[in-house]
């Protein structure tokens, strides 16, 4: 038992996902019995609840609750049997932070990479361009790559998981399609992209054309965000994880994507423009 311990201490020292599946209920003989789980790790499963059918469907479900960082009991037969509850198992998920990578160094990339790190999230900016892409103008993100979205998301894709979100803030179709087709290639649970509704509609011609099925538009949030009217890049940063948060909680949350007519309001009563704040009027650097 020594050694499932100083795993599970290794793998969350190290960050890596890691979940301890413990017998909290049933038979005195199998109460507190433990099964570590680490997806990939080697090995994979260390421990035992005192069943081979119990041990691989418990292994089978830690690993669903960890891929969203979740912790629950969960009950079972004494062989792993569905619906019963002769057992019931404390799966404790271990998950490390939640990545969020944003694609543009643009001015509504600073506001969102703020909100995103009181929520917890590690975040990445990605821009092409040295120029923009430095951690002077975005000291409060963990990590500032230049590079071409699809480029790196070749090398960080296969980590991305639900708990995970992408947002593409570039509005130049040159990042922005190859960012969308290859985040839609991973498992990212999140994927959202600014822009106005005419913007949006120009990037699904050329997403169509570069092979994107409906199945992966409809993965897209895009016009991204909450309707909420937000305007100020700190407004549309909330408009946007407030979206996330709905996305993964399953809650019925007013997202732009779902709403016609404008994006933002002159004011009550007025016509709308597709005008600042994450539409086609906001301030981009040249080239963004």
């Amino acid at each position: 038992m020594g050694s499932l311990y100083e795993s599970l201490s290794a793998a969350i020292r190290a960050e890596e996902p890691v979940a301890l599946a413990e017998v909290v209920e049933g038979p005195e003989d199998l109460l507190g019995t433990k099964l570590l789980v680490r997806p990939g790790g080697d090995p994979a499963v260390m421990g035992s609840l005192g069943d081979p059918g119990l041990d691989r469907v418990v292994t089978r479900d830690t690993l669903g609750e960890l891929a969203v960082g979740l912790t629950a009991t969960r009950h079972y037969g004494l062989h792993g049997e569905a619906r019963a509850r002769d057992v019931g198992v404390f799966i404790e998920s271990f998950a490390p932070p939640p990545v969020m990578i944003i694609f543009g160094a643009v001015d509504f990339t600073a506001a969102l990479a703020k909100v995103a790190k009181v929520l917890g999230y590690r975040v990445t900016v990605c821009d092409a361009r040295p120029v923009f892409a430095t951690k002077a103008r975005f000291p409060m993100a963990d990590e500032v790559v230049v590079s071409w979205p699809d480029k790196y998301l070749a090398e960080v894709g296969p980590s991305l998981g639900p708990r995970d979100a992408v947002c593409v803030l570039t509005h130049d179709p040159k990042f922005d399609v190859p960012a969308v087709v290859a985040a839609l290639a991973t498992e990212v649970g999140y994927l959202g992209a600014m822009g106005s509704r005419r913007t949006h509609d120009e990037r699904v011609a050329r997403l169509r054309g570069a092979g994107v099925d409906d199945a992966g538009l409809d993965r897209l949030m895009a016009p991204i965000g909450l309707d909420l009217g937000a305007r100020t890049p700190e407004e549309t940063a909330v408009a946007i994880c407030g979206e996330i948060i709905a996305l993964r909680s399953g809650r019925d949350a007013p997202s732009l994507r779902d709403r016609d007519g404008p994006i933002h309001l002159d004011g009550p009563g007025e016509s709308g423009t597709d005008g600042p704040s994450g539409t086609d009027g906001a301030a981009v650097p040249a080239g963004g």
